[in-house]
């Protein structure tokens, strides 16, 4: 066996912007926006087009972030609502992050998921799932998004899973074509 160990750690840079204040971060669009900036960022620092954040939904502080990772770790799985997921769920140091009824946990997200990260979703515990760019304009660009079911938001609502589509969806769209105007890795 050539690896017996595999280490997650969030790039430099983000690192670098998580030490500096974060900017106001009290409403769903203002947290959309900064997590579209993460986006834009991880893309100039050789990661793919995408971020996501969770938050704790009462009082909207942030748990964790998480971008594309899929290159630079050479792990097909590092999408960036996994990333988050896996940072959320070390900083609570729970996997499941609904198992505490006092808390519940709200996914930000620059694009709809991919069928793998749709399925981590629930698993992690996640009660709100807000989205910026639709599956259909990570497609246009190339990104292969999986086997999704018909009518996923109906059936996260049965999962007691809210679902926001469309939250700043042009700026996040526009971060999905900038990486494409750039010839970034579509994988």
């Amino acid at each position: 066996m050539q690896h017996s160990e595999f280490n997650l750690r969030l790039p430099a840079w983000l690192i670098q912007q998580l030490d500096k204040p974060l900017p106001e971060l009290a409403l769903d669009q203002q947290k959309m926006a900064w997590i579209i900036e993460l986006a834009r960022h991880n893309i100039t620092h050789g990661g793919g087009p995408f971020a996501a954040a969770v938050f704790e939904r009462s009082t909207g502080q942030l748990v964790s972030v998480g971008v594309n990772l899929v290159i630079p770790t050479t792990c097909s799985v590092m999408h960036a609502e996994i990333v988050a997921l896996i940072m959320a769920q070390q900083a609570t140091g729970n996997y499941l992050l609904n198992s505490n009824i006092e808390r519940s946990y709200e996914l930000f997200s620059t694009t709809e998921p991919c069928a793998m990260c749709m399925g981590a979703i629930p698993w992690a515990g996640i009660s709100r799932l807000l989205c910026g760019a639709r599956d259909e304009d990570a497609r246009k660009i190339g990104f292969d998004e999986g086997d999704k079911p018909e009518n996923w938001v109906a059936k996260y609502a049965a999962r007691n899973i809210s679902v926001v589509r469309d939250l700043c969806r042009p700026a996040a769209t526009e971060v999905l074509e900038q990486y494409a105007q750039q010839q970034g890795t579509v994988y």
